[in-house]
């Protein structure tokens, strides 16, 4: 396959391209034999998803070169070794990462499709850049949710080939607040009836900012874009759709939206505890969110796998 020896030095150099994301940076090395080798240096408490799909990739493997990972599969979570390689292509349903410090993984995939996925990604960095300078804590706010909803995803046993459209769904469910003006995303005060209706055109600009997206396979997330602030209930918008109506990925990002809006402090408002922002869910039960949702999603929080549960 070719040397690997001393990326870290290269890629300060600049000798290599370098995906950033919240969960650490992803540095492509390059190809050896049509496999494509990339280092991730994932940072403590970030966390990253395998979902091995042959029609796209027949190698997929991750090897642990140093820090300390722990892989969760089925529920069953444990700790990877240094210098231990997991086959993607061994596992049925999703298999998740988790940086208990910071680690570095060499990951190897077909060239082909690698590499067209990297760029395309490193084209959504633009979005992810433009969001962050609108409203910093929409950035990591959009972050927290892409982590949750795949929790969700998985204790509901979703199909793992649909993973990738709720990651980068729930990530951008929030990208219509580009188009809202900064004096009523960030106002400090209840809004105005004029306000509020340009606060929830967000929605439905966002939707059509993800169709008209230059990478192809984002258009296929919009629908969970266009229907976050659905209600189970029916009473949510744009659309007033209701229970089954609304698509399960929007629904799961409904709840884990509503949980980390009611949990983090804004300038117009003071942060819930855990444990009043649960009570809220449960309230909201069969009404405004999914009650199937709620139910794993509090799950989740009880057994404290989410970050800063």
């Amino acid at each position: 396959m070719g040397t690997t020896q001393n990326p870290s030095q290269r890629q300060v150099a600049g000798q290599y391209p370098v995906l950033r994301m919240t969960s650490g940076q992803i540095t492509l090395i390059g190809r050896w034999d049509n496999v494509a080798e990339a280092l991730f240096s994932v940072n403590e408490g970030g966390s990253f998803c395998a979902q091995y799909n042959p029609d796209n990739t027949i190698v997929e493997t991750y090897t642990l070169l140093d820090g300390e990972v722990d892989i969760e599969y089925r529920d069953t979570r444990i700790k990877m070794k240094v210098g231990e390689t997991l086959d993607a292509s061994c596992y049925d349903k999703i298999v998740t990462f988790y940086g208990t410090s910071d680690a570095e993984i060499l990951m190897k995939m077909d060239a082909d499709f690698y590499e067209q996925l990297f760029f395309e990604t490193l084209t959504l960095q633009n979005e992810m850049d433009a969001v962050s300078s609108v409203d910093g804590y929409t950035y990591h706010h959009c972050d927290r949710i892409r982590q949750y909803a795949i929790e969700v995803w998985k204790r509901m046993d979703q199909p793992k080939s649909r993973l990738k459209l709720l990651r980068w769904g729930s990530y951008f469910h929030d990208i219509g607040k580009l188009a809202i003006p900064l004096k009523i995303l960030n106002k400090p005060g209840k809004l105005t009836p004029d306000e509020w209706e340009t606060m929830k055109s967000h929605s439905l600009k966002g939707a059509d900012m993800m169709r008209s997206h230059p990478v192809e396979w984002l258009k296929d997330a919009a629908f969970i874009v266009e229907q976050h602030h659905e209600r189970y209930d029916g009473k949510g918008y744009p659309y007033g759709l209701q229970g089954d109506e609304i698509s399960i990925e929007a629904a799961i990002v409904s709840v884990v939206d509503a949980f980390d809006a009611m949990t983090t402090e804004r300038v117009y408002k003071q942060a819930l505890t855990v444990e009043e922002a649960l009570a809220e869910l449960k309230k909201g039960k069969g009404t405004q969110f999914h009650p199937d949702v709620v139910d794993r999603f509090i799950e989740i929080i009880l057994e404290k796998k989410l970050p800063g549960a």
